[in-house]
């Protein structure tokens, strides 16, 4: 036999950690790739930039005194029985020539029947309610 002669590789052995390795290589090839971290801030800026942009474009629509409504309309009950001061908002608006609006302040007042004047009388539950005005508005 001459020394230098390869002896011929020995047939793969698929042991238990070999099948193991390859099921792992397989499931880490159809996970998606992890961003680096430049990548990652990247990404975490442009959002940053757009919620800022957002936000300045809302608050340039608050400061724009054109697209306010001020008055005084009712709120109207809604069927929950509670006020729906969004009906009163957008009529606001509509009469500025807006399609709807969005209320930012509501008055409240307490209406009563006239018969809570009269002395010695007591009050009944149902002799007052709140009523809710719709008095500002963001139109759009």
């Amino acid at each position: 036999m001459a020394t230098g002669a390869t002896q011929p590789a020995a047939p793969e052995n698929p042991g238990l950690f070999n099948e193991m390795g390859r099921a792992l290589e397989k499931s880490l090839s159809i996970l998606p790739t992890l961003k680096g971290t430049g990548e990652a801030l990247d990404d975490l800026n442009a959002r940053a930039k757009d919620a800022a942009k957002d936000a300045g474009e809302s608050l340039s629509r608050l400061a724009n005194p054109a697209s306010m409504a001020t008055g005084r309309i009712k709120c109207p009950l809604a069927a929950n029985g509670a006020s729906d001061c969004k009906v009163a908002a957008d009529k606001l608006c509509q009469a500025k020539g807006f399609k709807e609006g969005k209320s930012l302040t509501i008055d409240s007042v307490e209406a009563c029947s006239p018969k809570v004047l009269i002395p010695g009388r007591t009050r009944k539950p149902d002799d007052c309610r709140t009523d809710n005005y719709a008095t500002r508005a963001l139109c759009q």
